[in-house]
């Protein structure tokens, strides 16, 4: 059986905002081994926008090797996006949901090819809220953003997660794996 991980990275302020730190090679590489081990990756309609930048690195590389080789594992690995508003997604490795979350990711979890990365915010705390996610992989940056969008708001149960390991990353970055304490 599949795992679901929910991959995020948040600020030190706790804020989930892709824009507000400058990822490194260390953290582009691990990211790019992430998605190239994964089997598939769901996204809400916001944070898919947001990773359609790397649509054009894969057409017209950077030279940078360690955002070259995530723009490419970004676009091989198959994206799930669920939105209200898309009528289509316009990259080949990308469908929209056609069933609600719940439903798509027990479908997910019963097959066998790879890891349900999740890598938005709302979808997150949608399957949190379902006792659906396996495990937390939160990449907390060296940065205080001073406002933004929570991770966990809108959440009312207490929830006790075991830390599992860290890594730490050489710009100071921490990624923190946690699972759900039973």
């Amino acid at each position: 059986m599949r795992k679901i991980i929910a991959a995020i990275n948040m600020t030190i302020d706790g804020f989930c905002d892709h824009t507000a730190s400058e990822p490194d090679e260390e953290i582009h590489q691990h990211y790019q081994e992430l998605l190239t081990d994964s089997g598939v990756i769901l996204y809400g309609r916001i944070t898919y926008q947001l990773m359609k930048f790397w649509q054009d690195l894969v057409k017209s590389p950077s030279g940078e090797k360690s955002m070259d080789d995530f723009a490419s594992a970004i676009d091989k690995i198959p994206k799930i996006v669920f939105s209200h508003t898309l009528k289509e997604t316009e990259w080949d490795s990308a469908q929209l949901a056609s069933q609600p979350i719940e439903e798509v990711a027990l479908a997910l979890k019963q097959q066998s090819d790879g890891d349900i990365l999740v890598g938005s915010r709302s979808l997150i705390i949608q399957l949190m809220k379902l006792n659906l996610i396996d495990e937390y992989q939160l990449c907390i940056h060296p940065v205080v953003a001073g406002g933004g969008l929570p991770l966990f708001e809108n959440v009312n149960n207490s929830t006790i997660f075991n830390l599992i390991k860290t890594k730490t990353f050489g710009g100071g970055a921490v990624l923190l794996y946690y699972t759900r304490k039973k």
